[in-house]
């Protein structure tokens, strides 16, 4: 052996080594990238990532230094809730797989946001918001986290709600709840972020994450979107498991994604669809679901026929006028408008919806609580009454639990007699839908989704003016909303509803509408409305 080689062979090992401790140093070191998160897509995110402009790991970094200095600090947002401690090892992992060819889905490497009342298999607690459930450390994923991470997504954290997806009180404060304190809207820190969604839906808009998943019953996906200026898309019920989901009424209840734009909010849907055995509700969602994001395009609009729910509007003048500009551009995309003035079972609906609700909330959240850890020692409702009443201080400082009181007294209802009425609310919204959409051969409905956010009161509770949520929340029928336009820098969303199973109709027109229109807006963390 000569000394050449030999020297050769020394500086082989050395630069081996160099190589490995690099590596080492970099999995134990923060990295550095002059990259910016700041009003990024997906689709954007997923090209930079494939192009190498960044890593996963960079992702997760970046949005933690955002979440520290925007969340926790400056404008300081709450609306996130807990980090997830494993978020940068899975990230590194990702951008690992990447290296060496492999991609797990069209999520691969990017970090995403989840409301605090959907199970994660992660080292963090589902909390609902409560301190009853701080210790409600589950080891589960609920199958839509399922298939997210194996789409390749990074669980970054939990997102703050209004505790227990505001179902606790008449009287409540939208955003607020006792683990997380007060989520704040980016566009006017005084006002409501609304709820229960309202940390996913500020999450996204100040850009913590591109995307977010939230629950709604009735609004808690919707009204967080429009008011935070951003893309939300209650499904179908059935299309997307509620397992391992902090329940409010399987009637109603329904995950889904909060982001910046309909394209984005089509790709999460895709992942996230799909039958669950243990779910009866999806039983045909493998059915119906789909690649979303094949029908979006820029002519999604034309030919469509949009009936305006003039039942649903009326209640802010601002918002009435701005809404009629929208429709002349929905015209100008090629849509024909025409107007939908009554719906005859709107009375109905709204004087049995909470009866329906307070009465399965009992039954399923009992359910849910005996499937918790030995940890959890709340097992009942009641038990929950009586924690809240015991640290009064701290979970009740401003506002009671006047629905959990009401739901605990529907123990000795008619079990039949229940049943009967849960039908007939899901039959008389579901089949007027329809006949509303059959009648004039319309696409889908169409009406603002709500108006601008209220100030924020922690005395009085919210001011909530009106909304379009609740026919499509009973029938179980989808709700898409895009943002519309602004009233005194204050977002408002346009909301596109359609029969069961319609998703792929909606997005189509909302992305249509989003490329027409470009009226979504960063926000500018102010201390009130413009005047």
């Amino acid at each position: 052996m000569t000394r050449l080689f030999v020297l050769f062979v020394r500086l082989t090992i050395v630069t081996v080594m160099m190589a490995v401790a690099a590596c080492a140093r970099s999995d134990a070191q923060p990295t550095r990238t002059t990259y910016s998160v700041e009003n990024k897509s997906l689709a954007t995110l997923r090209d930079d990532l494939v192009a190498g402009r960044v890593t996963s790991r960079q992702l997760v970094e970046l949005y933690l230094e955002r979440i520290r200095t925007v969340d926790q600090s400056g404008p300081a947002l709450r609306s996130v809730l807990a980090l997830n401690p494993r978020a940068v090892d899975e990230a590194t992992r990702l951008d690992r797989e990447r290296a060496s060819g492999r991609t797990r889905g069209p999520l691969h490497g990017i970090p995403i946001l989840v409301k605090d009342n959907i199970e994660t298999a992660d080292p963090i607690a589902t909390t609902a918001g409560s301190l009853a459930l701080e210790k409600n450390i589950t080891g589960r994923d609920a199958p839509i986290i399922k298939r997210l991470r194996e789409s390749g997504a990074v669980i970054l954290g939990k997102t703050n709600l209004s505790e227990w997806a505001n179902f606790r009180s008449a009287h409540s404060t939208s955003g607020w709840s006792a683990v997380g304190g007060l989520t704040r809207n980016p566009y006017a820190l005084d006002r409501s972020a609304c709820g229960s969604s309202s940390g996913s839906g500020v999450a996204v808009a100040a850009s913590l994450a591109a995307l977010a998943v939230g629950t709604e019953t009735d609004g808690s996906v919707t009204c967080p979107a429009a008011i935070n200026g951003i893309v939300g898309l209650k499904p179908t019920v059935g299309l997307l498991s509620r397992r391992y989901i902090v329940p409010i009424s399987s009637m109603q209840d329904t995950a889904g994604p909060l982001t910046h734009t309909v394209a984005d909010a089509a790709a999460i849907l895709s992942v996230m669809a799909g039958t669950d055995e243990s779910d009866p509700a999806t039983k045909g969602a493998d059915a119906h679901r789909a690649d979303y994001t094949a029908v979006l395009s820029a002519d999604g609009l034309s030919g469509k026929r949009l009936g305006v729910m003039r039942f649903s509007m009326g209640y802010l003048p601002a918002l009435d006028a701005l809404f009629g500009h929208v429709v002349e551009q929905l015209k100008a995309g090629g849509a024909e408008v025409l107007s939908v003035d009554t719906f005859e079972g709107m009375e109905q609906i709204d004087k049995t919806e909470l009866t329906v609700l307070l009465t399965d909330f009992r039954t399923e959240l009992n359910a849910y609580l005996a499937t918790t850890p030995p940890s959890v020692t709340v097992r009942t409702l009641q038990d929950l009454i009586t924690f809240n009443t015991a640290n009064s201080a701290r979970e009740l400082p401003y506002f009671g639990q006047d629905l959990f009181e009401r739901s605990e007294q529907t123990a000795t209802h008619d079990p039949i007699a229940h049943a009967k009425l849960r039908e007939d609310n899901r039959k008389v919204a579901a089949d007027g839908i329809d006949a509303l959409l059959t009648k004039q051969k319309l696409d889908a409905l169409i009406a603002p989704t709500v108006g601008p956010a209220w100030t924020t009161d922690l005395v009085n509770g919210d001011h909530f003016g009106g909304s379009a949520t609740q026919l499509a929340a009973v029938a179980g029928y989808p709700h898409l909303t895009v943002p519309m336009g602004q009233i005194r820098g204050l977002p408002v969303g346009l909301s596109f509803i359609g029969p069961a199973w319609s998703e792929s109709t909606l997005l189509a027109m909302g992305r249509a509408f989003e490329l027409e229109t470009h009226a979504a807006r960063p926000p500018t963390y102010t201390s009130g409305a413009q005047p």
